[in-house]
């Protein structure tokens, strides 16, 4: 049984193994999807395999749709390389449930994989035929929340961007300058309207697309690069609506990858790419999943709302968002991610059949989160938590990670936690004093980055920007140590970027300072504050 077009026409062995395939005129929709194409998507990931394509998958199985997907790979080139085409865009998602069963889901609403690469004229150049379609609607986004900075962690211009401001639109090289060019070759071609649709775990998404092209247009016009009326195209045709997107998408697991190899599925060998993406012909995630967008397409959109996607207006996905992002999930796993790898955790579910670990994302959650949480009135605050903490995160058969989740921590810190803090400090019969365990996990983070576990071994800290820049403060500090944080930390704990707020100034460095020196006390006393605090 082998994932192409050729292995899948005998359809009665793979139903008999459990799987579902698609029910729809594969031939048909790729053909008419690459002549008149209306949704393209940048990042090839997981999160899009086991999400986006399968929503769509669904309404070409209903017949609610009749084109696919095209996916963009801008960053890992390797993906499609090496995992879309040689299975002809077909893969396979493993919907892992509660109840230990797995649904097995055979996707092939992909039409055509494209790489995002100026350098290559054939791909870039089927990239700027699909955005001269008037057909296209929109084109979304799953690419970290990093795709869409254009400054290094010190607040300078990026090389390629600097050049690409530069040198316009022929052949940019960074990502959010590619993606310009080719809403510039929509410009050219009629300046049909379009949707650029950001679906990345990050606050007001659609506001740092928009920044991050805006900025492109602006110094391309200014320099006399580009037509000038590009950038007033941009501001007045082109919309960038927010998003909330919740699905948990680990690593392919082995464990799903023995299960597959026992039904007979040959060749699903996981790559690791040069740059350290793991792919492999399948996905694994969770059976939840979350998609509110905001209503603002200008050139019309797919009836995705049959597909289980809300569609609303801004205020609401703000609200949606930072229920979830704030309080409901984000600051959770945080928690666990820090606090797990200091502990020796190689599993979230595992983390959570831990009594103290489970009572700490408990009351950071229900007691200091949900008390300035706004109902979104779409999706239910309480039951969604209540959803996170009693089935999502204990699930045993999703293989997620501390240490995935510790990626990019110094990145997620200012959201997960900082605008709770800052809605304590707004709040007339809230005290930020009140506040425990969010400083707690503050502390945690800096002693995570000892990079020392809580029995005293070295770990391997997670990916992370600012690593170059924050790990030397730690160099010299040993556990029996006793630190003044408010002068060895003063740069850290004032960094608005890191917490989204000011520690001396929000009255939290005392707190974070005692904590910290209270969890590298000793060997152990990790796992005693957690016990201790969580009482």
């Amino acid at each position: 049984m082998k994932l192409s077009e050729n292995g899948l026409k005998n359809r009665d062995e793979w139903v008999k193994k459990g799987f579902s395939l698609p029910e729809f005129d594969r031939a048909a929709m790729a053909e008419k999807t690459k002549s008149s194409p209306v949704w393209i998507h940048f990042g090839a990931g997981n999160i899009f395999r086991a999400f986006q394509a399968n929503v769509v998958q669904k309404l070409l199985n209903s017949g609610e749709l009749d084109r696919g997907l095209i996916v963009a790979e801008g960053y890992d080139y390797e993906i499609i390389e090496k995992m879309n085409r040689p299975h002809d865009e077909y893969s396979i998602l493993a919907t892992l449930k509660a109840d230990g069963s797995i649904e097995k889901t055979v996707v092939g609403s992909i039409a055509e994989s494209v790489i995002l690469d100026s350098n290559n004229d054939k791909e870039f150049g089927r990239l700027k035929e699909i955005f001269r379609s008037p057909s296209l609607q929109m084109a979304s986004f799953t690419i970290t929340e990093k795709g869409y900075s254009l400054v290094n962690g010190k607040g300078e211009l990026l090389a390629a961007v600097e050049d690409d401001f530069k040198n316009g639109v022929d052949k940019p090289q960074s990502y959010i300058g590619k993606v310009t060019a080719l809403l510039y070759e929509r410009y050219i071609s009629g300046k049909t309207p379009i949707a650029m649709v950001s679906m990345d775990n990050c606050s007001h998404n659609g506001d740092k697309l928009s920044s991050a092209v805006s900025a492109f247009a602006d110094k391309w016009c200014e320099n006399g690069l580009v037509d000038r009326g590009f950038s007033d195209y941009i501001k007045t045709d082109v919309s960038f609506p927010w998003s909330m997107i919740d699905k948990i998408t680990p690593r392919p697991d082995p464990s799903v990858k023995s299960i597959l190899e026992k039904d007979g599925v040959e060749d699903l060998e996981l790559v690791v790419t040069s740059k350290n993406t793991y792919v492999s012909p399948f996905v694994n995630a969770e059976e939840c999943e979350y998609l509110v967008i905001e209503d603002d397409f200008p050139n019309g959109r797919p009836a995705l709302e049959k597909g289980g996607i809300i569609f609303t207006d801004r205020t609401t996905v703000d609200k949606v968002e930072k229920m979830k992002v704030c309080t409901c999930l984000n600051p959770l796993h945080t928690a666990l991610a820090v606090f797990g790898c200091l502990m020796g955790y190689t599993l979230i579910s595992a983390e959570m059949n831990d009594a103290a670990l489970r009572r700490l994302v408990e009351k950071i959650g229900y007691d200091e989160g949900l008390p300035v949480v706004v109902d979104p009135g779409v999706l239910n605050p309480k039951e969604f938590i209540d959803s996170v903490l009693n089935t999502r995160l204990p699930n045993p058969f999703m293989p997620d990670t501390p240490q995935r989740i510790a990626t990019d921590t110094s990145q997620k810190l200012a959201i997960r936690f900082g605008e709770t803090i800052k809605a304590y400090k707004r709040s007339e019969s809230l005290d930020v004093s009140s506040l425990e365990l969010i400083p707690f996990v503050f502390a945690g983070w800096l002693r995570y980055l000892m990079a020392i576990d809580d029995e005293g071994n070295s770990f391997e800290l997670s990916p992370d920007p600012m690593l170059t820049e924050l790990r030397p403060y730690f160099d010299e500090i040993s556990l029996g140590d006793t630190v003044d944080c408010k002068v060895k930390f003063e740069k850290i704990f004032r960094n608005t970027k890191i917490f989204g707020v000011d520690l001396f100034e929000i009255g939290l460095a005392d707190k974070v300072n005692d904590y910290f020196n209270e969890l590298i006390s000793a060997p152990g006393a990790v796992r005693s504050a957690v016990e201790k605090y969580t009482m």
